[in-house]
Order: structure tokens, then C-alpha cells, then sequence
């Protein structure tokens, strides 16, 4: 069974805003996700027109205090932080994704992650995923690489396998391929 796109129709400023809301209601977005969301919706979003309903309706949400994408980044950091226990390389790569700007980025990450001890971070997430002192090279190979893609500097893996008193031959093959 195939899916068909929503038909592309004229969307006046106002049916584009309740669309926006209702979009905004089920979850938070960013202004990049919201612009893709209404580009899909709008008939010829890559002409001028398009273009300048979708900012009326931006500027309409952020004036309105529905959109604020340094508000999003900031609250999305802390969950990350706190839920996922991800490190920060991880949320940076998410919120770039999210299409959230560098500078936003670096301040709500620097202000989350501001006296958060990434060694003791690693070590929830590592709780959290019941993940235990590795027993061969292979296990100690997953952790490494799960660790890197939870978004935890490489110092701070070779620390926590080095307190595991992984065999300095492994840690040496991994550090390698980390570089």
C-alpha cells in the first residue's frame, strides 16, 4: 500500500498558520522543521509568494512567542542530558540536524553541559544501557564504538576502559581507529 503526499493546495496566511499551530501543538519544533512542514503543504513554496507566506507565518508564531528556536535548543540539551544521558558531540550533531544555528548550538549546550562531569555522565549511560566490564576485545570494540555514538570524547572512553583494566593492546587498536 502506497502512501500519496498531501495535495499541494492555496493555503491563505491564516489556514497556514492553524496548520503551523496544530503541528507545533503535537510536539516542539524549530523554525527549520516548521518552514519544511509548510513547504510541503504550500502550492509553489519555491516562488516568491510561497516564500513570503511561509515567513508571515513564522514571524506570526515567533512574535506570538509559539516558535523560539534558543528556547528549543536549551530545552532540548537538558533532556538529552538528563534523560538519554547522551554526551555533548551527540546533541550537537541532533541539533544541527534540527536545523538549529552555531552559536544557539554552542550556548545551550555550553549552559546544559556548564559542571556536568562527563566521566560521571558516561558512567549513567553506561548504567542505563547495562552495559558492564567487557570480558574480550570484541565487547570492549561495542562499548568503545556505542560510547562514541552516545556522543562522549574519546579521552573520556579510554579513562572509563583503563579503569575496566581493558589490555593496553585494545586500547591502543581503538584509539587508533577513533582517529
Amino acid at each position: 500500500m502506497t502512501f500519496s503526499r498531501p495535495r499541494k493546495k492555496a493555503y491563505t496566511e491564516d489556514e497556514l498558520y492553524e496548520y503551523a499551530v496544530g503541528a507545533l501543538a503535537r510536539r516542539m519544533r524549530t523554525v527549520a522543521e516548521l518552514k519544511r512542514l509548510m513547504r510541503a503543504r504550500v502550492e509553489d513554496a519555491d516562488s516568491e509568494y510561497g516564500q513570503t507566506l511561509i515567513d508571515l507565518v513564522v514571524r506570526r508564531l515567533k512574535d506570538q512567542g509559539y516558535v523560539n528556536d534558543a528556547q528549543y535548543a536549551a530545552s532540548f540539551s537538558a533532556l538529552r542530558r538528563d534523560n538519554q544521558r547522551f554526551g555533548r558531540r551527540r546533541i550537537v550533531t541532533e541539533l544541527k540536524v534540527k536545523g538549529i544555528r552555531g552559536e544557539m548550538i554552542d550556548s545551550a549546550v555550553g549552559q546544559a553541559f556548564e559542571g556536568v562531569n562527563e566521566e560521571k555522565q558516561a558512567r549513567e549511560y553506561l548504567r542505563k544501557k547495562r552495559l558492564e566490564k567487557p570480558k574480550d576485545q570484541k565487547q570492549t570494540a561495542r562499548i568503545f564504538r556505542q560510547m562514541v555514538r552516545a556522543g562522549f570524547g574519546t579521552k573520556t572512553i579510554m579513562t572509563i576502559l583503563k579503569k575496566w583494566d581493558v589490555d593496553d593492546d585494545t586500547l591502543s587498536a581503538l584509539e587508533s581507529e577513533a582517529e
